[in-house]
């Protein structure tokens, strides 16, 4: 159980070898040099009065209420902003001290309403539980003037400003610039009239730069900025603490209740991946889980152009074992396969997958994960010997050279990427390579060193200049490699970059950056200290995705950069559990702990858990699994969590496929464009409605702690365990604890970790084992995983996804900030409002040569399909190059993406389609299908719930057109 009211010591930590003495109130304490007075008599027990401090930012001294007494010294300096001493005595309770504080709490009550905006006492409102314990219960001054007739601020969808409230203490503003690095906020006026500004025309905060992270929130300390829920709903009573289900940040998050509803969800100071900070999305977008889309019992249907049978669970688990069997005795295991979800916990991905192996008889299973990082995994296991990033989060501070590749943490990881600007605004040098102008490139107080601007599909050709650089001009760290690294295959290496092919200068003509502009940022990158690598899906979903991880990883050990805090090479996961994902063996050739099927001695501790015998021959990925439906040999799919028709490229070739197979399995909470075309559908869960782990990019393995009790009745892991238990295999679980205590029993960098274990120290970064039993932040520190790191050659080999005379434009995807993924859950959000729908970037350019204005309905096509958006006219791409994010059905990306995927890992190559941009006034023949179809489902639940056993979910029709909607 989490605290409602977490401790705020008024400044942040200090650490130092020094150690400091002095006496407060009489109590000796001792605590590191740099220690404010305040913190050290918090830290104490001895509460000081305070309203413009907080542990969260740096020292102000502005409220006159943290006053102490110092003998020897003159007056009452602020404890906040004066640090600690040897020898000190301080008294923090006197008689003048007390008449002090009150005087200024009255000051501040005649202008303020004098109640909280919540029925329950003081509500959050600090000032009003200053005077209840100050005794300040009246206010002699009269009503002069004031700022109680100020207008609210409702602009924002999640929380008010209510201007009559503020007491100017400027924590929100500090908040905003220190913590989340946005400067959206500042102090308007002088005097009397100093209000807080979102510093717009309207001033308010929904037209302004505010991100809506919430720290300002967090931060103010009269309710001037509120929760519109926490007005609406009343205070909490009660927190537990879990982790966001969002992106690969992992962030803590204390669910706030009254009763058992969810009242407001704070981002925990305690959490080790975001210390207390949260985004959009986490702090505001979880109304997703009471939407009133979501499915809560099971249905069926014998075809999918059937309407969906409302049934219970015991039929249709007994519908879905007489499927599975029947497809079994007629084809074989082979024809069965199973996918697992990046948004599901370990624990239920790990069952998946062995409900695959031990119940199917199959090593068909894959996994989402597998068209985002799965190139991660092949290079830096190739590489360094394991597949997961190297360092912690907090490393950043440590950085001096940071080189963003493919990423864009300010709107996929935002939480990091806050991080990531208080580093650059401390000094730490910038690198960005990426064909889009990202927020890094240039925003308030950061800006990068180097922006390389290449084209996509040219990642390979950049890190070999970079590395030839290096090399040519004598920057490597040679003893670094002596000692670390395998000689023989670094000479290889060596002897293959500085060949002229890998020059910067033969390299432009493929990347488009300049040479000279590559040599500067790898000598900034080999020479600049402590270098570290943050990458994305930029980098992976490509055709040689596997290669250019590799090819990042050479270049970390050739300058040393690899092994200590501050360096390192750092995917950033897009999803909550894509790597836990990847952990718990979803691929069809490893079992969890990414150890190859074909290893006896591996599939005999699996074989001896769990009773069974598994194949030794890798399973099929998706791609495979639709290839080998459309050619009548796969006919059963089970998918958790995940909507390859949305999600996957090429997705008329997905609906063929999914059409092609006699019984698909949906386990979701929302009807997704996959379920259109299932047989069964099985209620899922949500974050807040189950117990377990997800494991961040850091390697971080967090607790999922259950909140409210999921309305279909059953946790995700709960409905795999009754179709394994219904198809005759006893997975027997009482919780999902004792499933990771299997996984620690089976999986060497598991086998220090329990649930237990990550109660009592917050969380554990594996691998976490007998060398390691609290956990590993940073990775390779004196020697590789897998002995001497070994330099791989990264050949460049063009895509061949070109431009060309039909086709003369470069279209690659990303994501934005207030949407995620698929956007399932956020569209179902007030997150809608900053972002309905998807749009095109366009360079001005481009968009003069095709006559294109901002919000013009434009028509992309490619040589797999055709959609149509509408155009935002935009300098952050270069000529050349178009940008779409694929966050809504409607506007279907992946209609046009391609089959090109990377050679080693077959992760699609979402960022390179050439495609053609033309204006148009119609929708496409797909998007009018699908919208007609939606409002026939719309108009068939408006008169009977979808609820009701005669009802009909729209599903796409597999005639001559098997990827439009049915009619």
């Amino acid at each position: 159980m989490a605290s409602l009211n977490p401790v705020n010591y008024g400044t942040p930590r200090r650490s130092s070898d020094t150690q400091i003495t002095l006496e407060i109130d009489g109590q000796s304490v001792t605590v590191p040099q740099g220690t404010s007075v305040m913190r050290a008599a918090i830290e104490s027990g001895i509460e000081v009065p305070k309203l413009c401090a907080s542990d969260m930012l740096e020292p102000f001294g502005s409220c006159r209420l943290c006053l102490v007494e110092i003998e020897g010294r003159k007056g009452y300096p602020a404890s906040c902003t004066t640090e600690v001493s040897e020898g000190m005595q301080v008294a923090t309770q006197t008689d003048k001290l007390n008449q002090i504080r009150r005087g200024v709490v009255e000051l501040y009550l005649s202008d303020h309403p004098g109640e909280s905006l919540t029925p329950e006492g003081h509500g959050d409102d600090e000032l009003l539980e200053l005077a209840d314990r100050l005794d300040v219960t009246e206010v002699r001054y009269n009503k002069g003037r004031n700022h109680q007739l100020a207008t609210v601020d409702g602009s924002n969808p999640y929380f008010d400003f209510d201007a009559s409230r503020c007491i100017v203490c400027s924590r929100c503003v500090r908040a905003c610039n220190e913590v989340q690095g946005t400067f959206a906020l500042t102090v308007d006026g002088r005097g009397f009239a100093s209000m807080i500004s979102a510093g717009t025309d309207d001033d308010n905060f929904l037209s302004s730069e505010c991100v809506s992270c919430g720290a300002c929130i967090q931060a103010c300390p009269t309710e001037a900025l509120i929760e519109k829920d926490v007005v609406e709903m009343g205070m909490p009573e009660r927190s537990v603490t879990t982790t966001c289900a969002y992106c690969g940040v992992g962030c803590s998050f204390n669910a706030e209740l009254k009763g058992d509803e969810v009242v407001r969800m704070v981002p925990a100071k305690q959490g080790k991946a975001n210390q207390g900070h949260s985004c959009v999305k986490g702090r505001f977008a979880w109304g997703y889980t009471n939407h009133p889309d979501r499915i809560t019992k099971p249905m069926v249907r014998d075809k999918i152009t059937d309407p969906w049978r409302e049934v219970s669970w015991d039929e249709a688990i007994a519908f879905s074992v007489d499927k599975i069997n029947g497809i079994r005795e007629q084809y074989g295991s082979g024809a069965l396969g199973a996918i697992t979800s990046s948004r599901c916990t370990n624990e239920e991905t790990f069952l998946v997958q062995k409900l695959a192996r031990a119940v199917f008889n199959t090593n068909n299973v894959d996994t989402c994960a597998r068209v985002c990082h799965s190139p991660t995994g092949y290079g830096l296991n190739s590489t360094f010997g394991t597949s997961a990033g190297t360092q912690d989060f907090v490393s950043v501070e440590k950085c001096d050279v940071i080189l963003v590749i493919g990423a864009n943490p300010t709107d996929a990881h935002p939480v990091f990427g806050s991080q990531m600007k208080r580093r650059l605004r401390q000094g730490a040098r910038l690198i960005v390579c990426d064909p889009r102008a990202i927020d890094l490139v240039r925003s308030p107080h950061v800006q990068a060193d180097y922006h390389l601007q290449l084209r996509p599909g040219t990642n390979v050709a950049l890190v070999n200049s970079m590395a030839h650089t290096i090399l040519s001009e004598g920057l490597e760290n040679r003893v670094f490699v002596e000692e670390r690294c395998d000689m023989d295959e670094y000479d290889g290496w060596r002897e293959f970059i500085l060949r002229d092919e890998n020059s910067p200068e033969n390299t432009e003509q493929y990347t488009g950056v300049p040479a000279s502009m590559v040599r500067e940022a790898a000598r900034l990158y080999a020479t600049g200290g402590n270098g570290a690598i943050y990458y994305g899906l930029g980098v992976t979903e490509h055709s040689q995705g596997s290669t250019m991880v590799m090819g990042m990883a050479n270049i970390a050990m050739a300058t040393g950069n690899i092994g200590r805090p501050g360096m390192g090479v750092n995917p950033l996961r897009g999803q909550n559990n894509v790597q836990g994902s990847c952990d718990m063996g979803s691929f069809p050739h490893e079992l969890p702990g990414y150890r190859h099927v074909s290893d006896q001695n591996v599939r005999d501790i699996f074989e001896k858990e769990w009773g069974v015998t598994i194949g030794s021959e890798p399973g099929l990925r998706i791609p495979n699994m639709i290839d080998a439906a459309t050619a009548g040999t796969f006919k059963g799919l089970y998918v958790q969590g995940e909507d390859i028709l949305q999600s996957d490229p090429n997705i008329k070739h997905i609906a063929a496929g999914l059409a092609a197979m006699e019984c698909v399995i949906i386990q979701d909470i929302f009807l997704n464009e996959t379920a259109s075309y299932a047989h069964v559908f099985l209620p899922g869960s949500t974050f807040l409605e189950k117990d377990g782990t997800f494991t961040n990019a850091e390697r971080r393995i967090n607790r999922v702690r259950k909140i409210q009790t999921a309305p279909a009745g059953y946790a995700d892991w709960e409905i795999t365990q009754l179709l394994a238990q219904a198809l005759g295999y006893p997975m027997n679980y009482s919780h999902p604890s004792e499933i990771m205590d299997e996984i620690a029993r089976t999986t060497p960098t598991f086998k220090g970790v329990s649930f237990d274990k990550i109660d009592a120290l917050g969380s554990v970064q594996w691998p976490c084992n007998d060398d390691n039993p609290e956990g590993t932040p940073v990775m390779h520190v004196d020697t590789f995983v897998r002995g001497k790191g070994k330099f791989m050659l990264t050949p460049f080999v063009p895509t061949e996804e070109r431009a060309n005379r039909k086709f003369p434009l470069l279209l690659t995807t990303g994501r934005i900030l207030s949407q995620y993924n698929v956007g399932a859950q956020t569209r179902r959000t007030a997150n809608r409002l900053w972002h309905a729908e998807d749009w095109l970037e366009v360079h001005p350019s481009d968009a003069e040569m095709r006559g294109i204005k901002d919000g013009t309905l434009v028509a992309v096509a490619s040589r797999m399909g055709e959609t149509t958006l509408r155009a935002k006219v935009s300098e952050r791409m270069t000529p050349g190059v178009v940008y779409t994010t694929f966050h809504f059905p409607e506007t279907a990306a992946n209609v046009v993406t391609t089959e090109f995927s990377d050679w080693a890992t077959e992760c699609p190559e979402y960022k390179v389609t050439a495609v053609e941009v033309r204006p148009c006034n119609t929708m496409s023949e797909w998007q009018r299908r699908y919208i007609d179809t939606r409002e026939k489902q719309q108009q068939i639940e408006s008169e009977q719930s979808v609820r009701d056993p005669d009802s009909v979910a729209a599903g796409f029709d597999a005639g001559d057109k098997e990827w439009e909607p049915a009619e």
